[in-house]
């Protein structure tokens, strides 16, 4: 299955089709600024803590977007038959020579709207489909904010816990979070 067959039956109305690497128009710029917003501020941990508004977020967005020109990221974007943009992901090459046989894999969204639904599941599946089309990629890592339960979520879709810093990730005063590293091998 290519990352453009897939799709979520799970997800009324329609499905997800996910693409490798599509052209970013202003169109897609926008979608994923409007994603990325929404997910925020349903409390997703995506590097931001609600309330915040599109242009927050607008500048990460913009250096991601940039990585991904310059050929040091890969961007892996779910929309459903409408073109509205539901699901993202970026894949982030290593450039130290030792480390260049696995990549990350950063601000992983599906819109709130979604979750539940299998549109998480499906994200992922095209993650890993996408990371094996990059010559030499063996593994995928991930880290993820403690005390969401999104460890189970990463377990569930293969990948196996490898690290964990206490207190690493500080929300707001008082409220500190683990940095959990997670890893799916490829072979």
């Amino acid at each position: 299955m290519t990352l453009t067959e897939l799709a979520v039956s799970a997800v009324t109305p329609g499905a997800i089709a996910f693409a490798l690497d599509p052209s970013v128009d202003p169109a897609l710029h926008e979608g994923i600024l409007d994603l990325w917003t929404d997910v925020s501020n349903a409390g997703g941990a995506v590097g931001f803590v609600p309330p915040v508004v599109r242009d927050d977020i607008r500048p990460q967005l913009i250096k991601q977007l940039a990585a991904v020109a310059e050929g040091g990221s890969r961007l892996v974007v779910g929309r459903d038959t409408d073109g509205r943009v539901l699901a993202t992901a970026f894949l982030t090459l290593n450039t130290h020579r030792l480390m260049e046989h696995w990549l990350w894999v950063y601000t992983v969204m599906v819109h709130p709207d979604l979750q539940g639904r299998g549109a998480g599941r499906a994200l992922m599946a095209a993650v890993a489909d996408a990371a094996r089309t990059i010559d030499g990629i063996e593994a995928i890592r991930l880290t993820c904010r403690g005390g969401l339960g999104l460890e189970r979520f990463y377990e569930s879709c293969g990948y196996r816990e490898v690290g964990r810093v206490p207190a690493a990730i500080r929300v707001a005063p008082g409220d500190d979070r683990d940095d959990v590293t997670l890893v799916l091998p490829l072979a």
